[in-house]
């Protein structure tokens, strides 16, 4: 199972880097919030991995808390952002 996780890790942090070049890259403002998105879904997949790895399961409630208010922010924003562009 190590090299799973091992290989699990070294996909996400290619997936990372790949999602950070579209932020920094993204032409438009809701490329770089889906982008911003998709991060924090890296992330939480990462660390849920982490625990597997670890055999530990006590940290799912700070995980699903984390992966929800990272939703309800990317929602938030991009209404923001289409509310903006409106009025531009």
């Amino acid at each position: 199972m190590t090299v799973v996780f091992t290989l699990t890790f070294g996909l996400l942090a290619a997936a990372g880097l790949l999602t950070l070049w579209r932020m920094l890259r993204g032409p438009r403002t809701l490329d770089r919030v889906l982008a911003l998105d998709v991060l924090l879904v890296l992330i939480v997949a990462g660390v849920a991995v982490g625990m597997a790895a670890s055999m530990r399961g006590l940290d799912v409630v700070l995980l699903l808390s984390v992966a929800l208010l990272s939703f309800i922010g990317s929602v938030s924003a991009v209404r923001l952002v289409e509310r903006w562009e409106e009025h531009r």
